[in-house]
């Protein structure tokens, strides 16, 4: 299922349960993970884009192993909030995962994460290389702590 609110997908959700955010690129997606009480979001790993029933797969694997209750997809706007081609890319990649599993989804405005993550590493004092392997599951992490920081405030508030 396919929610269109944070408060929709917080209502799909059991009372606990990790969740996981992911950074779809068109080569790569970055994965990460929240513990099961919802507070820190990791990232976990990059998966190498094949095609979309091997990185589905892999995906579920991910899910499976770590008891995800619900996934947070990027959603790549342009900075003025317009929707372009890579929206569209990313809607139709969650139709397609909605089809194969019972899991809710929902979409985190991802503009500025890979710009974070970029920077939180090079403040980490990585090197260059590193970066371009773990760029992709950390903005994944910016992405899901900020969906989670929301479901937070969703709770305090109820």
């Amino acid at each position: 299922m396919i929610c269109a609110t944070p408060e929709d997908f917080a209502a799909q959700l059991p009372r606990h349960g990790a969740v996981a955010g992911l950074d779809l690129g068109t080569v790569t997606i970055g994965v990460a993970v929240s513990d099961l009480m919802r507070s820190v979001a990791t990232p976990l790993e990059t998966i190498k884009r094949r095609k979309f029933t091997l990185d589905a797969a892999r995906l579920f694997e991910i899910t499976t192993h770590r008891m995800i209750a619900g996934l947070v997809l990027g959603l790549p706007r342009n900075m003025d909030g317009s929707e372009g081609p890579r929206c569209q890319a990313t809607r139709a990649f969650a139709r397609n995962l909605e089809k194969l599993t019972p899991l809710p989804i929902t979409f985190w405005d991802e503009r500025l994460s890979t710009v974070a993550a970029e920077r939180a590493m090079l403040e980490a004092d990585m090197s260059r290389k590193r970066r371009a392997e773990r760029i992709d599951n950390v903005a994944a992490s910016y992405i899901l702590q900020g969906m989670l920081d929301r479901l937070r405030h969703l709770e305090a508030r109820a």
